[in-house]
């Protein structure tokens, strides 16, 4: 192989594998932290309107959320997430209609349509069919940021192991190849 051109592969394969090994241990880091800070609450698996949406093996989760800068029987529609100050929202979220929560009668609620983060099969499980529910934990400041709780977890080990295991690999051949052009 000569010099440029492993100079140019040993690059794309460092750069490739180290932006892999850091999304891999961020989207853990998410993962762990909503599992162990998010808001608990119950999801239902909804039916996915599009036809790419329902081959998708994440199911689209539909659960409510508090929002306090709403408020009860305010006619607003889709507004930003709560916290983060913006007129775009990240997940789908609609208006509930309000209703009497721990918070008193002036509490209003919004529905987010969302997927959970972290890995799942390549078919979705039966348990994940529409109309079932399962716990999930979200962000309360970002709510379409969303995990299935720990005992609803698919296992995502093997999945998590294979990334890793790919951006290691990647990374190394990258390191190897820089070290080759470079003596």
């Amino acid at each position: 192989m000569e010099t440029p051109t492993t100079l140019v592969g040993g690059a794309v394969l460092t750069v490739f594998g180290s932006a892999l090994l850091l999304w891999c241990a961020v989207e853990l880091r998410l993962r762990h932290h909503l599992r162990r800070r998010g808001v608990p609450a119950t999801a239902q698996v909804v039916a996915d309107p599009d036809r790419g949406g329902a081959m998708d093996s994440s199911p689209l989760l539909s659960y409510p959320v508090e929002a306090p800068g709403v408020p009860a029987g305010s006619a607003a529609g889709p507004g930003p997430a709560p916290g983060t100050g913006t007129g775009t929202v990240h997940g789908v979220v609609h208006e509930l209609h309000p209703v009497a929560g721990p918070g008193g009668p002036g509490e209003s609620y919004r529905l987010v349509l969302a997927r959970p983060r972290g890995s799942t099969p390549l078919r979705r499980p039966v348990r994940l069919a529409p109309g079932a529910a399962v716990q999930v934990a979200y962000d309360p400041q970002r709510p379409e940021r969303v995990v299935l709780a720990a005992h609803e977890e698919l296992p995502s080990l093997p999945a998590d192991l294979f990334w890793a295991l790919l951006a290691t690999s990647a990374l190394a051949g990258g390191l190897t190849l820089l070290a080759v052009a470079l003596r």
